[in-house]
């Protein structure tokens, strides 16, 4: 589970909660698996953070977590989750290209599409550098090449094109449009500020990438 506060005066209070709810139901918190991240606010960072206590154990404060598979940072900078997807895509296609290998070219294009285009959270990204994405949709790129046996100087478009398989940018703005599809759908009031608030940073994201294709192609 994840506490948010906007102090650390506020979030001890929540951890109060936690702990009397455990003792009254039986439960206990593991202080070592337990951590605390402080985001920054701007350019300002703090000197020193106060001591966070559970079950009597001072909570260490790291400058990053792992969340549902998801890092998350101190700066909400999305480049290290980027990484870790395109590690993971990495792993992914080199077992498909040696498993494979002798497999027609259609069934490798649904293994493809099935094991190198879900993206985990990506529609989550909004704060990264192009060379993070760039070098994932590099990675991407070369994932199919080396799946179909195709040299590394062949053109990626038509590639894709001729498979009948999406590119990278249009995985990531079918996420997105799903993202926003879900989140509009959703009775939940907070999502909904998220989804109609224009205002909002991952709202104003999503709807450049969308509609600066849109413009593009027209």
């Amino acid at each position: 589970m994840v506490l948010l506060s906007p102090s650390i005066s506020a979030l001890r209070k929540l951890l109060a909660v936690c702990e009397t709810y455990a003792e009254t139901h039986g439960l206990q918190y593991n202080p070592k698996k337990s951590q605390v991240l402080m985001f920054k606010a701007g350019s300002y960072t703090p000197s020193s953070v106060p001591p966070v206590v559970l079950h009597g154990t001072t909570l260490s404060v790291v400058d990053k977590v792992k969340y549902l598979g998801h890092i998350i940072t101190q700066d909400l900078n999305d480049d290290l989750d980027i990484e870790r997807e395109r590690r993971a895509l990495a792993v992914r296609s080199n077992m498909l290209a040696r498993r494979f290998a002798r497999c027609s070219r259609e069934v490798k294009i649904v293994l493809f599409k099935a094991f190198n285009q879900s993206f985990y959270s990506s529609s989550l990204w909004v704060k990264y550098t192009k060379k993070a994405l760039n070098a994932l949709r590099v990675q991407y790129n070369n994932a199919l090449r080396m799946l179909l046996g195709l040299p590394t100087w062949c053109s990626a478009s038509r590639m894709f094109a001729e498979a009948q398989t999406d590119d990278f940018h249009a995985v990531m703005r079918k996420r997105i449009v799903s993202m926003m599809g879900r989140l509009r759908s959703s009775t939940n009031s907070i999502l909904d500020v998220i989804a109609e608030r224009p205002e909002n940073p991952i709202l104003a994201h999503w709807i450049r990438q969308v509609i600066g294709f849109l413009k593009f192609r027209k």
